[in-house]
């Protein structure tokens, strides 16, 4: 995603080595990756070193926010600022985590008065949790560097690629909520 005029192809590095035979030059039987393509190998080669570069990313941000957070925290945030108070079910649902990786991360963010409870108004047994002003005041800094960030290196695209690559992370974020 250097250069918006990238047009390289990202699968020359790909090793698909299927003869007219459907034979491997490593002599494995063909079919492993061939129904999916280079293509799906792209994404997937592609996606690790995204990911990789987000959890870093993840981790210097949440320094920023405050030196004791955990990097997986700094998700929760962003979830509370985009989607307002919510259940610690609701959030460990979002994420796809269990309730003992969700507590312990909100065990964590109130010790730092990041984040804080109230009672669910419709379920007293419950508790929403929502940031606090110094938590949203700490979050909305770091992520608007990280905005200006991110609109420096995508300044030579053009808005409507920009958008057709939201548009498409959005897509395919939505496959884990169909998996459940």
């Amino acid at each position: 995603m250097e250069d918006a005029g990238d047009t390289t192809d990202v699968h020359k590095n790909s090793t698909d080595f299927t003869d007219s035979t459907g034979s491997t030059d490593d002599g494995e039987a063909a079919g492993a990756a061939e129904p999916f393509g280079p293509e799906c190998l792209d994404v997937e080669r592609e996606l690790a070193v995204f990911l990789r570069r987000a959890r870093a990313s993840s981790g210097e941000m949440a320094r920023q926010v405050h030196p004791d957070l955990e990097p997986a925290a700094y998700g929760l945030l962003v979830r509370l600022e985009d989607a307002g108070e919510q259940r610690a079910t609701e959030l460990a649902a979002y994420f796809g985590v269990g309730k003992a990786t969700i507590s312990r991360q909100l065990h964590a963010l109130l010790g730092l008065g990041l984040v804080d409870r109230r009672p669910d108004p419709a379920d007293r047994r419950a508790s929403l949790v929502r940031l606090t002003p110094e938590g949203r005041r700490r979050f909305t800094r770091v992520r608007d560097a990280r905005r200006l960030s991110y609109a420096r290196k995508l300044a030579a695209w053009d808005r409507r690629e920009i958008a057709e690559l939201a548009r498409l992370l959005h897509r395919l974020n939505s496959l884990a909520d169909q998996e459940e």
